[in-house]
C-alpha cells in the first residue's frame, strides 16, 4: 500500500482553479507533501523543501531574489520555516495574477496562518489535512460531508448494507489512528508515535515557539490526551502539570494550531442562559491519544475506563475530517446545560440542526435517546433527523417518549 487516495485531492484541485496560491496545512506526517506532490507532479511543477537548511537560508537572506529565481508555478514545502516569504509571494501574485501559481505546505503554526491570511487575503485557498479518515483507509470513495439527513442515511445504507461490520475492526482503527505510515504498516504504532512526539517537540516546539521545559510540555500533552472528549478545564490541567493557567492556555493553543487537538464549541444561539460556555477537547488522532495514555492494544482499550471517551473522539474526528477534506469548516457544536443534560453533537446546515448522540454500544436502546427531547428548547431553528451513531450493524428506529431517532452504524460517517 504505497499511496492511499486522499479525499482532499478534489478540494485542492478545485481551489487551485480559483486561487493563485494553495496552502495545505496540518499536523506533521499527515501526508501533506505526498498529496500535493502527486498533484503538482502531474502538472510538471517543480518542488523544493525548506527542510533543506540551505534553501531555508536562501529564502530568508534575500526573499525577493529567491522568488525571482523560483518563478511560478512552483511548490514550496514546509513554509512555516520562512513565513516572511508570504509578503513577496503577494507581490509576485499581484504582478501577474492567475490561478495555480504557488502550491504550499506547512505544519500549522500561529505565525504561518497569521502571515498567510494577512499577506495573501483573497489570494490563497487553505486546506486543513488531518490523518487518514476511516473512509480513506477502507478505500471508500464517498466524499460527502456528514450531514445525517434521511437521504444521506438511505444512500449510505444502500452502499454499505452488504458490508460485514465488525466492532473489533472499529476498535482496531481507533487504536491505530490514521497516520499514513502506521496504516501502511511500515512502522509499529509504538515506534511511530514515540518518534513523532520527539520530532514534534524538538523541531516544531523548540524552533517555532517559546516552551522552556520540553519534558513538562510532553507531560501536558499526555494530560490533554487523558481528557479527550471532556470539557476544557485549564485550572485542573495546570494543577496536574504544576504550571500556571496562563501557560496551560498557551500550550493548549499550540496543540490546536498544530492540528493535534480540536476544540468543539458549545451551541449558544437562541438558547437559555443556562447552557455551558466551555469548549470540549478532542484529539484529532485516537492512535496518538492511545499511545500517550498508555493503552497497549485495542482489546484492553475497548474494555477500559476510557472506552467511551475514545469512541466519541473517533466519531467526532471522523465527522470533522468529512468537512475538512472538502475544504470546509465543520459546522458542529455540542449542547450542555447547567443540569448536565448533553447532546454530543449538533450539526448545522441551512438553519437546521441535526442532533447526534454517540454511543459505543452495539445494542442501542431508548435510554440512548433520553436527552434528545431538549432540542425542543432551541428557538428559531428547525430540528432535523435525530441519530445515534453506534456500533450497530444495521439501521434501527429508537423511541423515547415522543422522541424518535435512528440508530446508525458508525461506518456511515
Amino acid at each position: 500500500m504505497d499511496f492511499i487516495y486522499r479525499h482532499a485531492e478534489d478540494a485542492i484541485k478545485r481551489l487551485s482553479d480559483s486561487y493563485p496560491a494553495i496552502l495545505v496545512t496540518g499536523a506533521r506526517q499527515t501526508g501533506k507533501t505526498t498529496l500535493l506532490q502527486k498533484i503538482t507532479d502531474a502538472r510538471k511543477i517543480p518542488y523544493i523543501t525548506f527542510d533543506d537548511p540551505m534553501e531555508e537560508a536562501s529564502a530568508k537572506n534575500d526573499p525577493k531574489t529567491f522568488i525571482e529565481l523560483h518563478a511560478s508555478p512552483y511548490m514550496f514545502d514546509e513554509v512555516q520555516y520562512v513565513s516572511d516569504l508570504f509578503r513577496y509571494l503577494k507581490i509576485e501574485i499581484d504582478k501577474n495574477r492567475h490561478s495555480g501559481m504557488f502550491f504550499l505546505t506547512g505544519s500549522q503554526q500561529f505565525s504561518l496562518m497569521e502571515k498567510a491570511t494577512e499577506s495573501l487575503s483573497g489570494r490563497i485557498g487553505i486546506i486543513q489535512l488531518y490523518p487518514l479518515s476511516a473512509r480513506e483507509i477502507r478505500g471508500d470513495n464517498f466524499n460527502d460531508n456528514f450531514i445525517p439527513t434521511k437521504d444521506f442515511i438511505l444512500e449510505r445504507n444502500k452502499a454499505l448494507c452488504k458490508t460485514k461490520y465488525s466492532v473489533q475492526d472499529t476498535w482496531n482503527r481507533i487504536f491505530l489512528g490514521g497516520y499514513p505510515e502506521v496504516i501502511k504498516g511500515k512502522v509499529s504504532p509504538k515506534d511511530f508515535y514515540s518518534n513523532y512526539l520527539k520530532t514534534y517537540i524538538e523541531r516544531d516546539i523548540r524552533k517555532l515557539t517559546q516552551v522552556a521545559d520540553e519534558t513538562l510540555f510532553l507531560q501536558f500533552i499526555t494530560v490533554a490526551a487523558a481528557r479527550t472528549s471532556q470539557l476544557v478545564n485549564y485550572q485542573d490541567m495546570a494543577k496536574e502539570c504544576g504550571i500556571s493557567e496562563v501557560t496551560a492556555k498557551k500550550w493548549l493553543s499550540l496543540l490546536v494550531t498544530s492540528g493535534l487537538v480540536y476544540l468543539l464549541k458549545p451551541y449558544a444561539v437562541n438558547v437559555e442562559k443556562r447552557v455551558v460556555k466551555t469548549s470540549k477537547l478532542y484529539f484529532m488522532d485516537t492512535g496518538l491519544a492511545a499511545f500517550l495514555t498508555r493503552w497497549t492494544n485495542p482489546e484492553v482499550m475497548q474494555n477500559g475506563a476510557m472506552a467511551g471517551a475514545f469512541f466519541e473522539t473517533y466519531v467526532v474526528s471522523e465527522i470533522i475530517k468529512s468537512f475538512a477534506n472538502n475544504g470546509e469548516e465543520p459546522p458542529i457544536y455540542f449542547y450542555r446545560d447547567k443540569d448536565k443534560i448533553e447532546i454530543d453533537l449538533l450539526i448545522e446546515q441551512n438553519n437546521t440542526l441535526y442532533p447526534v448522540e454517540i454511543k459505543k454500544t452495539a445494542s442501542p436502546n431508548a435510554d440512548d435517546a433520553k436527552n434528545l427531547y431538549i432540542t425542543g428548547r432551541l428557538k428559531n431553528v428547525q430540528i432535523g433527523q435525530n441519530v445515534i451513531l453506534c456500533n450497530t450493524d444495521k439501521v434501527l428506529t429508537i423511541q423515547k417518549g415522543e422522541v424518535s431517532a435512528l440508530a446508525i452504524p458508525v461506518e456511515f460517517i
